[in-house]
């Protein structure tokens, strides 16, 4: 009998490969994607180390932005066995800049990934679930989409935009044993979350390290995320049965509604 496979979008670096590593270790079959399919080679490396019974990884092209590519995509998951759980992971960080600085070109890029990508990723495998009654799709969205972050109004509108996509399509396809759910990250440590603090700290005028400290501190835990935190969140979604519509925070408390 096939495993059920676990497809994961944006899957070569940080979060993305995380959750493919993640669900490899749960015993899924993996199928990772990214634009460029040669980026994948580390995160089926260590995924496959993971898996306890040599499940599948297999790489494979794939831009959320694209429709062709998406439903190529769902057809190469098919092919694997049958589909559980769809992770849109693939995201950018967009602009961090006051919005009258920020051009049109720089909302649409970070709309066109970040909630048009969940659109097209979600609407390539939900015939296939409808078909099979089942199954589990999780987008990544973000705790910026649930409260103010000054200079991230595109990724802040694209992330709200994902919870509301979520709850709708939740109601949807309830009927046919679908269930779909959000993770909202807090800052998740690494390049990208450097990135955006160094620029906050540059709009303010303060130092990187303050900027940092205060995220921190703002934690219960007192620390920041981890992309092994986000990927167990989705792992546990795929296998909750009776959880559907609901925006998981992962923030070290930094969120808590």
């Amino acid at each position: 009998m096939s495993p059920s496979v676990a497809v994961v979008t944006g899957a070569n670096r940080g979060i993305g490969r995380a959750i493919a590593v993640a669900f490899a270790a749960a015993g899924y079959a993996v199928l990772a994607s990214a634009r460029d399919p040669d980026s994948l080679a580390d995160t089926v490396a260590e995924a496959e180390k993971t898996a306890p019974g040599n499940e599948t990884v297999v790489a494979a092209p794939g831009d959320v932005q694209d429709e062709a590519s998406m439903t190529a995509l769902a057809a190469a998951a098919e092919d694997l066995g049958p589909v559980h759980a769809v992770v849109a992971n693939a995201g950018v960080p967009g602009p961090t800049a006051p919005l009258h600085e920020i051009t049109l070109e720089q909302w649409r890029d970070t709309i066109a990934t970040d909630l048009d990508g969940v659109f097209l990723t979600f609407r390539a495998f939900v015939p296939g679930l409808i078909a099979q009654r089942s199954g589990s799709l999780i987008a990544i969205s973000s705790m910026t989409g649930k409260r103010p972050l000054p200079g991230r109004t595109p990724y802040a509108a694209a992330k709200m935009g994902v919870i509301g996509l979520v709850r709708t399509l939740a109601t949807e396809l309830g009927p046919y044993g679908v269930r779909v759910n959000a993770v909202s990250p807090g800052y998740v440590a690494g390049a990208r979350a450097d990135l955006v603090l160094r620029r906050q700290a540059e709009i303010r005028g303060v130092p990187h390290e303050q900027v940092r400290a205060e995220v921190s501190s703002t934690s219960p835990l007192g620390r920041m995320v981890t992309a092994q935190d986000v990927a167990a969140a989705c792992v546990y979604l795929a296998a909750a049965s009776a959880i559907t519509g609901e925006d998981l925070n992962v923030t070290a408390g930094v969120v808590m509604y």
